[in-house]
């Protein structure tokens, strides 16, 4: 009797982009560009924002293209400790001279 294989469906799958780029740092990144422009009220900044933002999605999309969960991965990195102390068990407390010794 063979085994009963069930499809996984790529839509169910595919990551939460927004014109090519995470969805998130790609309105904010408008958002930015759109409070600059209205702020201001010149030509300039009108310039300056909208080359803002084209930069900003060029730069996101090559973000999302590499990979893209890459902004999920990034702030679970930076939860992370720089110094887990090795220990026994969780109740055992590292003195400041053994924890300054591996590091």
């Amino acid at each position: 009797m063979a085994l009963r294989t069930i499809p996984i469906r790529q839509a169910a799958n595919r990551p939460n982009l927004f014109m090519g780029g995470d969805r998130e740092m790609v309105m904010f990144s408008g958002l930015l560009a759109f409070t600059l422009i209205f702020s201001a009220f010149e030509f300039k900044a009108f310039v300056f924002g909208v080359i803002l933002w084209t930069f900003a999605l060029y730069v996101l999309r090559l973000m999302a293209k590499n990979d893209p969960q890459l902004r999920q991965v990034y702030l679970r990195h930076r939860k992370y400790r720089e110094y887990y102390a090795s220990r026994s068990t969780p109740f055992y407390n590292n003195s400041a001279a053994q924890e300054k010794q591996y590091r």
